[in-house]
């Protein structure tokens, strides 16, 4: 697996597996998921920022953001905001993260229409600064997981892990 490809796999018709190695240390890739600075630095495909970014980092604390589009070129998704929710479940620093993630509206609010997942994050140290990021989203259904992959999920995550290798190396 190279460094910026990720790996991916569908397990019970509804569970979707996300692999890719990083070219940075588990300690430091892990806290870019735990601090609110670092997420509004990487969060989001290419085109789109995090103007609000709030993370209660604990069981049964609560990750409520606003991703925005702010790239003109990207047509009509320009202006457009989605917002998200995600609860932790479990937290092992700095090995793994469990949570629920959903689509919410701006006051938090979880949005029942469009499809949540349970979220697994492991990260793996690799040895000589390098750690395998492994995102596991187990969906309700097979239609669920089709639901977000047919909304262009793939894409968002390959570029938003992309963003995540740039600020990596920045930091290092």
């Amino acid at each position: 697996m190279s460094n910026n490809t990720i790996i991916s796999r569908v397990e019970n018709d509804r569970v979707l597996v996300l692999e890719r190695i990083f070219n940075a240390s588990r300690d430091l890739v892990f806290e870019m998921f735990k601090d609110p600075e670092h997420l509004k630095r990487w969060w989001g495909p290419r085109g789109w920022e995090l103007p609000v970014c709030n993370v209660d980092f604990r069981p049964g604390g609560v990750w409520h953001y606003c991703m925005k589009c702010v790239d003109q070129n990207q047509g009509e998704f320009f202006g457009m905001e989605s917002w998200g929710k995600g609860v932790y479940k479990e937290i092992i620093e700095p090995e793994k993260i469990i949570y629920v993630d959903f689509f919410s509206d701006a006051e938090g609010n979880t949005n029942d229409a469009m499809p949540s997942s349970d979220v697994t994050l492991e990260f793996i140290d690799l040895g000589c600064g390098k750690t395998k990021l492994i995102n596991r989203a187990e969906y309700a259904s097979a239609e669920t997981l089709k639901t977000v992959t047919d909304m262009g999920m793939m894409q968002g995550i390959t570029e938003t892990w992309d963003r995540l290798e740039e600020v990596l190396q920045h930091l290092k």
